[in-house]
């Protein structure tokens, strides 16, 4: 007998629905499963096996044809132990199969029957609808997660022998309720556990390009000798930053969920992502990688911050990867099995020393770096990587007098507000264009229309190509940081001054 259970692969963030077609038929006993199944998924035949007998339900002494289709799209993980339990059971004809072709199964089954919970579930809940499903049957660890989609009936089960009671009963169970409210008028976040800007001392100049920078989603960078505070600057960005939209947030949580870190299954995430990599970290690691691609740092950054500490630390092939994706706003990652796009669009901060002895420029101590040995350090950083970097900014020590003095400066709430009013004002002008949400993913067409400089402007922009010997891209990145400062003021139009502020944060530039 032939019995079919709908399921559903992940590839990349987003769900490609799969068949589960099961064939129990005269012939010599044995599971033959079909579909490009990885390693998982085999080893998954004794593991139902064994299942469906501690569980009480009676195997099938026959031969068993699983067919995972479509045939030619490569299936992973243990998610399909559940759909191929449900469709032998169903083609021995243990269970009713009239529900079979309204819902999607996926869980892992557990040798006593019971059920453990799967990665990815919130991106196949989210494409639930487009496949024609109208619910999910899913571990009940899992099931809060599922539900954070509106209008998709999620049930949850604790083990096979709900699930068989469900289909053959169904009108004894109800959908799973969401715990918490994910509706956009509830979105809100709580700052009260995030570190506070107005713990730093002085750094008057480094706290205005942090405001800047979340201001308009601007690639920033801290140079400084060891102890001027430029990790504690970099560590108060998020605290600064506008809450994420619903929209943002549902594309966070499912690249989140596709790597297994949600740390509540049955919310969406609600605060932008802060990802601080070691300077260890390998380039399949930080952009994605591996047989079957998974996110990487940079998309687990997605809408939030990535954070790299001694930036001169990272190995420069390394650092080369995020080339494309800081330009692109989107990772391409091609394998032999698969190629998948992840998002990529994180606001990139990296603090590093001046050279090799961390003292070059300090105003307290000499450095004894020599001429050769700054140059080889600075050379782990190419220069079409520090032309996308908009905020350059050199951090100094702190006078013994700013030590000992009491901060002075605003709290994170106070900058933030600024900040949303500026993000707002931006939302509103790009609202007619799609996928663009702030002024660092501006294109060269968005500049000629919203960037416009008169004469004193285009001479002043025009004095610093020359001077600093800037690219085209350099000087587009210098008008993107001027139409933020401008909009934190308030002003429609770019203004002399607003351009002269973006030219001082071209730092390296000078070096």
């Amino acid at each position: 007998m032939l019995a079919r259970v709908w399921s559903a692969s992940v590839v990349g963030i987003d769900a490609v629905k799969v068949g589960v077609e099961v064939d129990v038929s005269g012939g010599l006993p044995g599971i033959i499963i079909l579909g490009l199944p990885d390693a998982a998924i085999q080893e998954g035949k004794e593991r139902v096996r064994a299942t469906l007998k501690n569980a009480g339900f009676g195997f099938p002494t026959k031969k068993i044809v699983i067919n995972l289709s479509p045939a030619d799209l490569r299936k992973e993980g243990p998610s399909f132990d559940l759909p191929i339990s449900v469709g032998i059971l169903a083609a021995s004809e243990q269970v009713g199969a009239d529900l079979l072709g309204d819902y999607l199964f996926l869980g892992e089954v557990s040798l006593d029957g019971s059920l453990r919970p799967i990665a990815g579930v919130l991106p196949i809940a989210a494409s639930a609808h487009s496949m024609g499903i109208t619910g999910l049957v899913v571990p009940a660890d899992n099931a809060q997660e599922a539900a954070a989609v509106d209008g998709l009936k999620v049930y949850g089960f604790h083990n096979l022998l709900e699930i068989t009671d469900f289909l053959n009963n169904p009108s004894r169970y109800k959908p799973v309720q969401a715990l918490h409210n994910n509706s956009k008028d509830t979105f809100t976040v709580d700052h009260t556990d995030i570190v506070d800007l107005k713990d730093i001392k002085g750094q008057a100049h480094a706290r205005r390009a942090l405001e800047i920078a979340a201001a308009g989603g601007h690639n920033l960078i801290f140079v400084g000798p060891p102890g001027s505070g430029k990790t504690m600057l970099a560590r108060r960005l998020p605290g600064i930053l506008p809450p994420l939209g619903f929209a943002e947030s549902l594309e966070v949580t499912r690249i989140h969920s596709v790597a297994g870190l949600l740390k509540n299954r049955g919310t969406l995430v609600k605060e932008r992502p802060f990802r601080s990599p070691h300077h260890s970290a390998s380039g399949p690691s930080l952009v994605g990688g591996g047989s079957y691609p998974r996110p990487g740092e940079i998309s687990l950054a997605h809408t939030g911050v990535l954070f790299l500490d001694e930036l001169t630390e990272f190995k420069r092939d390394v650092l080369e990867f995020l080339r494309q994706p800081l330009e692109d706003g989107y990772v391409a990652i091609s394998r032999a099995k698969q190629s998948v796009n992840f998002p990529a669009q994180f606001t990139l901060v990296a603090s590093t020393n001046p050279c090799p002895c961390g003292f070059y420029g300090d105003i307290i101590q000499q450095c004894n770096c020599t001429p050769r040995r700054r140059e080889d350090y600075w050379a782990k950083l190419s220069g079409p990587l520090m032309d996308r970097i908009d905020l350059q900014v050199t951090v100094n020590r702190l006078k013994p007098e700013e030590i000992t003095q009491q901060p002075t400066g605003e709290s994170s709430s106070e900058v933030r507000k600024r900040v949303i009013k500026a993000r707002d004002m931006a939302t509103q002008r790009y609202q007619k264009e799609r996928n663009l949400r702030c002024n660092a993913q501006m294109q060269s067409r968005h500049l000629q229309v919203w960037c416009k400089l008169d004469d004193t402007s285009k001479r002043l922009l025009e004095g610093a190509i020359q001077k600093l010997n800037l690219s085209a891209r350099a000087s587009d990145r210098i008008l993107k940081v001027a139409r933020t400062i401008a909009d934190l003021a308030g002003d429609e139009k770019l203004k002399p001054h607003h351009v002269a502020e973006a030219i001082q944060y071209r730092t390296m530039d000078r070096m």
